[in-house]
Parts: C-alpha cells; sequence; structure tokens
C-alpha cells in the first residue's frame, strides 16, 4: 500500500494531478475539535496529531481543488449545536485550510449526526456533489444516529461520498460509523497512529465522488471472522494494475471496467498464511462480488528418534516444488498454518548421522480449520570410540564411514577426558568403517580400522588399547 502511495503521489506531483484538464467536484473535512482529541496517542495530543497530518494530507491535493472544512465542539464545552463552517467549499486555497486547522481549539461534544446532516444540507441548497471526509474520536454524544442521516439523504438524492475516519476508537464503538460510511457509498478507516492516519486519509482523499462507482465488492475473512486485507486488481490481458484497495474489516468496493481480472489478495493481520490469487469477471448490469478466505489449515509436525521426542528441522514445500513453511521441532509437536493444499513434508533429524537422517513425508493434505499430522520416527544407536595405552587416555581423531559407499559421516577428536573418550557417536542403524588414529608423536602415530554394527536403540563400545 505505501509503494502504490508512493506512486500516485509522483504522478500527481509530476501531472499536477491533471487540475486544468477535469474540474474536480469538492472535498468536504468534517473535523473533530471535542475534548477527548486532548487524548495522546504516541506521546503527542490527538489533536496535534490530527492538525499535522491533515495538514500535510491538504497539501498533497491537486491544484485548484475546492476544499471545505466543517468543525465541531471547537467553541464551547457541552453545547450539541457547537459546529461551523470555518472554510467554504469555494474555497480552494490549501494554505486557508491549513492555517485554519492550526487555530482549532478542542472543547465540546461529539455532535456527529448534527455535523453531518449541516454538511449534506449544504452540497443540497448549492445544488453541489461532494466527497465528504468525517473525521473522529470518539461517538455520538448528542443523541443522534449518523447512519440514519446518511441513510435519509441518499433516499433523497443528494449526490456525495462519506468516508468516516475513526482515530484511535475501541471495538464496540465503530457499528454506527461503518453503517453510515456503507450507506454513503464511501469506506470505514481505522486510525490508530499519525502514521496510519496519514495512510488512511491520503486513500479517502483519492477515493472521490468524481470516481467511477464500485461495481465489485470483495470481503476478507479467517476462521469467519472479517480480516484486514490488502487487495489489488490487475487485467488479465494486459496485465495492468486496475485498482488497489484495503478491506479494514469490511465490504471493500473497486471499480472494473467490464472484462476478467486477477485479484491478488493477502492478508494484513491474524494470519501467517501468504497471499492468494483469484481469477474474477466484471459483467455488465451486474455487480459482482468476491469472498476472500484465508481459512488455511495447519500441519503439525510431530518427530521422533526411537519413539522418543527429537529435534528436527522441517521445509514444506508445495507438489510445484515452492516452499511453503519451515519450523524446527525442538522435540515436540510443532504446527504450521498453511493454505489449503497438498503438501511435502522433509524433516531432518539434527545430531544423527548417517545415511538416514532425513525423510520426504509426502502428499499431506491440508483443509481449511483442521489439523493434518505428520510423523516420522527415525532410528539411532549410539557408538562410543576412544583410544588408551595402558590406563592412560590417548588423544586420537576418529573418522566414521559408511561401510558399503565408503561416504564420509561423521568424524571427532577424543581429547583426554573422560568426558569426551571415549567419544559418543549418535548414528543411523548400518555397518560403518571406524578409523582412530593417535595423535602424539610418542604413539607413534598408532592407527586402527575396524568395521562396528549400529542397531537402533542399542550402544556399543569400542576403545583400541595398545
Amino acid at each position: 500500500m505505501k509503494n502504490f502511495i508512493t506512486l500516485i503521489l509522483a504522478i500527481c506531483f509530476s501531472l499536477g494531478c491533471m487540475g486544468q484538464e477535469k474540474d474536480l467536484s469538492p472535498i468536504l473535512f468534517i473535523y473533530d475539535s471535542s475534548g477527548s482529541m486532548w487524548g495522546k496517542l504516541q506521546n503527542n495530543t490527538k489533536k496535534e496529531i490530527a492538525a499535522q497530518v491533515l495538514t500535510t494530507t491538504v497539501n498533497t491535493l491537486p491544484e485548484g481543488q475546492n476544499i471545505g472544512l466543517l468543525a465541531y465542539g471547537h467553541n464551547r464545552k457541552g453545547d450539541c449545536d457547537d459546529i461551523e463552517y470555518l472554510v467554504d467549499l469555494s474555497n480552494n486555497s490549501k494554505e486557508k485550510i491549513t492555517n485554519t486547522v492550526k487555530g482549532i481549539n478542542a472543547l465540546g461534544k461529539t455532535p456527529l449526526a448534527r455535523s453531518t446532516t449541516i454538511a449534506i444540507n449544504s452540497l443540497k441548497t448549492s445544488n453541489v456533489k461532494a466527497t465528504i471526509i468525517l473525521i473522529t474520536d470518539g461517538i455520538e454524544s448528542c443523541d443522534g444516529n449518523v447512519c440514519d442521516v446518511v441513510s435519509q439523504a441518499k433516499l433523497d438524492g443528494i449526490d456525495f461520498k462519506l468516508h468516516i475516519v475513526g482515530f484511535g476508537l475501541k471495538e464496540g464503538e465503530k457499528e454506527e460509523l461503518k453503517c453510515a460510511a456503507s450507506a454513503g457509498d464511501g469506506n470505514y478507516y481505522d486510525a490508530n497512529s499519525a502514521d496510519a492516519l496519514a495512510e488512511v486519509l491520503h486513500e479517502a482523499t483519492n477515493e472521490t465522488i468524481d470516481d467511477p462507482k464500485g461495481n465489485f465488492t470483495v470481503y476478507a475473512t479467517k476462521n469467519g471472522a472479517p480480516v484486514d486485507a490488502w487487495v489489488k486488481a490487475v487485467h488479465k490481458k494486459t496485465n495492468e494494475e486496475v485498482d488497489v484497495v484495503r478491506t479494514y474489516r469490511d465490504t471493500a468496493y473497486i471499480y472494473l471496467p467490464y472484462g476478467e481480472y486477477t485479484l491478488n489478495v493477502r492478508p494484513l493481520e491474524n494470519s501467517k498464511i501468504k497471499g492468494t490469487i483469484v481469477d474474477v469477471e466484471s459483467k455488465e448490469g451486474v455487480i459482482g462480488h468476491q469472498t476472500i478466505s484465508f481459512d488455511g489449515g495447519k500441519i503439525r509436525v510431530i518427530t521422533t528418534n526411537n519413539n522418543e521426542g527429537w529435534d528436527c528441522t522441517t521445509n514444506i514445500k508445495t507438489k510445484e516444488g515452492k516452499t511453503a513453511g519451515g519450523t524446527r521441532t525442538y522435540g515436540r509437536p510443532t504446527e504450521i498454518e498453511l493454505n489449503s493444499g497438498v503438501y511435502d513434508v522433509t524433516v531432518k533429524a539434527l545430531k544423527i548421522k548417517g545415511l538416514d537422517t532425513k525423510y520426504i513425508i509426502e502428499d499431506v493434505v491440508v483443509k481449511p480449520g483442521e489439523v493434518v499430522d505428520a510423523i516420522h520416527n527415525f532410528e539411532s544407536g549410539i557408538a562410543l570410540i576412544g583410544m588408551q595405552q595402558g590406563d592412560v587416555l590417548v588423544d586420537a581423531t576418529v573418522t566414521i564411514l559408511e561401510k558399503n559407499s565408503k561416504k564420509n559421516i561423521a568424524g571427532s577428536r577424543t581429547y583426554t577426558s573422560p568426558s569426551s573418550n571415549p567419544r559418543e557417536f549418535i548414528l543411523s542403524p548400518g555397518t560403518y568403517e571406524v578409523k582412530v588414529r593417535a595423535l602424539k608423536k610418542e604413539y607413534g602415530g598408532k592407527t586402527e580400522t575396524f568395521i562396528i554394527e549400529v542397531k537402533a536403540g542399542e550402544t556399543l563400545t569400542k576403545v583400541i588399547k595398545f
């Protein structure tokens, strides 16, 4: 999304956002100046953050864009009618907006329904269509219902698009605002930081009443609950990017000219699942819809050695050979979340040496909401290899080869400590050729080669004495 925003800004600055080529409908900000804006986020008051971000946003708007400002709660405490048009919609001066915002105080209540009514009635009186962006850090506090106001205005044929930005709202405080934004053919945005507020205000000011009305909706879920997701629509034939939106845990509207498209969708929360690609078609006279489910399943990897928990690495690949996930088990059952599909799970035992330390569990089927086990038991035995002269431990190197292939399996050094001489090797069952060579000159480079057979769950000891 940030890359997309950067691209749009670059185009705007280079082309002047085509301010001289077409008439732009006004944008009207309804600005929260209630007393709660003195509350803090990230060590700054919401009042300071909102003023700074709105200033930045306004300065990125196209030249010639008409911008109005209506504020509530900025003059008096406890007055539900403290609502005022500070800058009229005929204004096209960015500086007038930014200077006005800097001087706004925060004192009063939150009359969302009354403020929205005044804004909408001004459009009706002047016969102007506009994009309204309502910024609020709280819910209605003056016995109104903003959703009812917006719904009735649409029934009356007033032409506007309403976006609502909830700034630092809690869960349970958003339903009426979401309802109003949906009724106003706009979006509800959550913002809980300065960066988030900047991002959503930029998006809101770029989705105006002048844009083609959305004819395709996208909704993303995870285990039945809505999730915030990023959606990019690409034309299938030309590979041209057509639209980019976020769902914000709600239904997102995009405009797709008639034809076939690919939706690239990835979740922005509550999921380790990677994005998905869905083919859709936009048809004339039909409002298209696509629900994207990120209801993946899980593979529970269980790795043991001689039927006891064993630490292993895990690599999971699709049947096409693409890596989908991986983990380390640390000797206990480990779950990995994945998209639905069929996978091959490769497990590799740690600490065990030999030819049978890696195994592929093939065709593991992952279904939405289910956990499937991928189980493998490795086997090993222990070989204790040492060297001594009489009762003296001898420092020696130990090299272990698989007998038939002559593949080097393991090697180490015994030193002269009882903790390492004899040296322990954990090996896959099999037959091995072992070479032990003394290191000190006084032992004349004593070397001995012998064959050992390692069996699962058993320990053998071979100490060379001379």
